[in-house]
């Protein structure tokens, strides 16, 4: 399960940098971030391991401005608001979702702290 995403008056901790695939080994399904060329299986672990904290982090961070672009759009002083219905059909979420994440992105957006995580799934 994904850890705590720190809030805006909490530190960012910084994940290992997701390095550019260049497109050639992109082509490549065995190849994922130069993992396949490590033979050390501690320095795999180690390198595996960094960038299962970086995705989590990039998708954490994804997700806040995922909800808080939902409450944008469903801003009711917007004159082309859309309702979660909607929105839910944009981001291929259900509506239940789409509520919980304009609710998310508005407690984001006014700083409120504590409201935790949503988690997609």
């Amino acid at each position: 399960m994904a850890e705590h995403t720190p809030r805006r008056n909490e530190p960012r901790l910084r994940p290992a940098p997701l390095l550019f695939d260049p497109a050639q080994a992109a082509a490549d399904p065995e190849h994922f971030f130069d993992l396949e060329s490590i033979d050390d299986p501690r320095a795999l672990l180690a390198r595996a391991t960094e960038l299962t904290h970086a995705f989590r982090a990039a998708a954490d961070r994804a997700v806040e401005f995922q909800a808080m672009a939902a409450a944008q759009l469903a801003d009711p002083r917007r004159f082309d608001r859309l309702t979660p219905a909607d929105i839910a059909e944009q981001a291929e979420w259900t509506e239940d979702y789409a509520k919980k994440m304009v609710e998310f992105g508005r407690d984001l957006m006014r700083g409120v702290e504590g409201r935790g995580h949503i988690d997609p799934v």
